[in-house]
């Protein structure tokens, strides 16, 4: 079949197999590592990308419902050598181990972020209740979400372009 969507701002046109999971077409076929196969249930979140700025499992997404969409991975982050602010706040909080789960609490806080300006402790809990980390408790990461939820909120009052 057919497969025509943007993935990271450039239009991919492959021929996949109508079961070929999103997943394994982000991996394999594009290259985009940051996308993790762990549970492959959904139930884990390392594979989390926004599809249309909505966070999805693509392990649980066929590539095909991805017809004509549009899709972001962590390598659309950054701009120009420049971290995104939330990679920046990942950094400074120490809300990096291992980084298996860290592209898809990025992408997970992304969503967020770009719903909610300014949100509540609980709502950033509750957006990353559905990404595992072993490596850490939760502290360090939301209040790196926290933090470049007001990064943000300054740079735009600046004039300042966020990616």
């Amino acid at each position: 079949m057919r497969l025509i969507l943007v993935v990271n701002h450039e239009q991919q046109d492959l021929d996949v197999e109508p079961r070929e999971l999103l997943l394994d077409v982000l991996r394999e076929r594009l290259g985009l590592t940051s996308v993790h196969a762990a549970c492959e249930q959904g139930s884990c979140g390392t594979c989390t990308v926004l599809v249309d700025g909505v966070a999805i499992r693509s392990c649980l997404l066929f590539a095909i419902q991805a017809q004509g969409r549009e899709v972001r991975t962590v390598e659309d982050l950054a701009a120009d050598g420049e971290l995104h602010p939330l990679q920046q706040a990942f950094s400074e909080h120490h809300a990096l181990q291992c980084g298996f789960c860290t592209p898809a609490m990025l992408l997970s806080a992304l969503e967020l972020l770009e719903q909610e300006s300014v949100p509540t402790r609980p709502e950033i809990e509750h957006t990353l209740s559905g990404n595992l980390c072993r490596c850490t408790g939760y502290t360090s990461i939301v209040d790196a979400v926290e933090a470049a939820a007001s990064s943000i909120r300054g740079s735009s009052r600046t004039g300042m372009k966020t990616p």
